[in-house]
């Protein structure tokens, strides 16, 4: 039987991302990301509700994160759940379960106004130990750096020789 651990999240960052680096000097961040949902109830009432996770990232694509973002901004992830085990301060067990970033990629505008469009700074493949984002050409529309757009399909119009 396979296994398989995949989240695929798309949220705005509920906060400035935080750099810290662990004792071997490792960089880690951790965003939480809303993530909003609307359906209909049976009454045909528009309902909507966000969900808050939490995502950590490392490496380079923590350094990235705190240079790049900002509360607001819109993120494209993809990773993993994990689960945090310890016991508090009254000796109870504690379980906090979260993301670890693998893929994330800046989307949306660079300010922190929602719905400004434009585009962002892709992220890597960002694996703990590997990946990095880097800054992009603005995008007036379209889909997410990666996601299958036309801009995926050649050269940027302006690398055009002519």
């Amino acid at each position: 039987m396979a296994n398989v651990n995949k989240v695929i999240l798309i949220g705005r960052l509920g906060n400035q991302p935080e750099l810290r680096y662990t004792p071997a000097n490792r960089a880690v961040t951790e965003l939480r990301l809303a993530v909003n949902r609307t359906w209909t109830d049976k009454a045909g009432q528009k309902q909507e509700k966000t969900d808050w996770f939490s995502v950590e990232v490392w490496d380079k694509n923590a350094e990235n994160c705190e240079r790049y973002l900002a509360k607001g901004r819109e993120v494209y992830v993809e990773g993993r759940l994990t689960n945090d085990e310890w016991n508090d301060k009254d000796g109870q067990k504690r379980i906090k379960t979260k993301v670890v970033a693998e893929v994330i990629q800046f989307i949306g505008g660079r300010g922190d106004a929602p719905g400004e469009g434009g585009g962002g700074a892709p992220g890597g493949g960002g694996a703990p130990g590997g990946g990095g984002a880097r800054p992009a050409p603005q995008r007036s529309q379209g889909p997410a750096p990666g996601m299958g757009g036309p801009e995926d399909f050649g050269p940027p119009e302006d690398d055009i020789p002519f």
